[in-house]
């Protein structure tokens, strides 16, 4: 019952229904569920059409979509971890959307004809893509732009089962036999039943965390809970998580941490100023030093040039390296009036991005082409 609301939730809340499909949804149906309505679309026959939209989906979309986010979104581990931890988490996912996509679909085709169901289809496909969108940023908790360009290139993988589906339609045709099936269940049993090992792995540990965090002195319960939610874009539930951290240890320095970065991501300044400042005085040095160039940055996002300076100085002595903690310090020396200092500073953050070990090129890249773009509006 739980999945059926969690798939007509998709209707109306997105983002929040994929967060329930990862934590709670179940796997067996989201497939069945894609099988129902193919089936139903294929005029309730019985043929081997019945199953290829989830093998679609399984063999090409989903592995296709995984590729895609490793390689824009940097994911840690390497494909084959990435495969083994999120295929069945993003499969579920896909699926329930791509059921949720067909079924006013599937109430059109007993009315409509013609051009008026081809429109009606291809709503249905642009809403799966919108619904992608979100299962991409739910799963693996890329930016809104990286979760948009996988979903805009995630078609590519189907091209392989265009070229392929004539050989493949033929092997699957036998695949499909019960007897086949049977004896692939018997042996393979133990191998089928892995794939859906990275979604369990995530549920049960999200009901260990939700367990823990009853305790009312668990701190660090509520603080984990708050990084699922904000991996996820669910800023108002991790806020909530971090405070409850807060409240229940003030020397939470890490929850303060995450709480400023999320102010300062809303444009909260003054609030992310706030817990940037409690972090400095519990631990000058938290997360390597960066408290002190997200800081200096909110100093400077609310004109306070000299301090965000001061700050950000002190950051790149300890870290000279770090693309975004120059440009920052480039865009405080640029407000304080100091051309010079701030153009020497986007031409390190520059050469240190361009120079940054390869797997962390993704990452920094950004502060490189903010700083040349810098760079030419000065020489502008």
């Amino acid at each position: 019952m739980d999945n059926a609301k969690f798939l007509l939730r998709l209707f109306w809340q997105p983002s929040d229904a994929m967060s329930a499909i990862l934590d709670r949804g179940s796997l067996l149906f989201a497939s069945v569920a894609v099988l129902a309505v193919s089936w139903l679309l294929g005029g309730g026959t019985f043929a081997f059409r019945f199953y290829t939209p989830f093998l679609v989906l399984a063999v090409f979309y989903v592995p296709g979509a995984l590729l895609l986010s490793k390689l824009l979104g940097g994911l840690a581990g390497s494909l084959g971890d990435v495969f083994a931890r999120d295929y069945s988490s993003l499969l579920t996912c896909c699926a329930m959307a791509w059921t949720a996509a067909n079924l006013p679909l599937l109430a059109a085709v007993r009315v409509l004809d013609g051009p008026v169901l081809s429109g009606v289809a291809g709503t249905a496909y642009l809403y799966f893509a919108v619904l992608m969108f979100f299962a991409v940023r739910t799963v693996f908790g890329t930016q809104n732009r990286t979760a948009a360009g996988v979903v805009g290139l995630s078609w590519i993988p189907l091209l392989a089962a265009v070229f392929l589906w004539g050989p493949l339609q033929f092997v699957l045709g036998y695949l499909a036999s019960p007897f086949f099936l049977f004896f692939a269940y018997y042996f393979l049993g133990g191998e089928i039943g892995k794939l859906g090992s990275g979604l369990r792995s995530r549920q049960n540990f999200r009901r260990t965390l939700e367990a823990a965090a009853v305790n009312p002195h668990d701190g660090e319960a509520q603080y984990q809970l708050g990084l699922i939610y904000q991996q996820r874009h669910q800023y108002p539930e991790a806020i909530r998580r971090f405070q409850n951290a807060v409240a229940i240890d003030p020397g939470e320095t890490d929850a303060h941490f995450q709480l400023g970065r999320i102010a300062r991501e809303q444009d909260r300044l003054d609030d992310a100023l706030a817990h940037f400042q409690t972090v400095l005085q519990q631990d000058a040095r938290h997360s390597q030093s960066e408290v002190l160039r997200d800081l200096g940055a909110t100093y400077a996002a609310l004109g306070r040039y000299a301090d965000g300076c001061h700050e950000l100085e002190l950051y790149i002595d300890r870290r000279p390296y770090d693309p975004e903690g120059l440009f920052d310090y480039g865009q405080a020396l640029e407000g304080l009036g100091k051309p010079a200092e701030a153009r020497e500073m986007y031409e390190r953050a520059s050469e240190a991005a361009r120079t940054a070990p390869r797997y962390r090129r993704r990452l920094t890249g950004k502060w490189s082409r903010l700083a040349q773009k810098q760079l030419r509006k000065m020489a502008g």
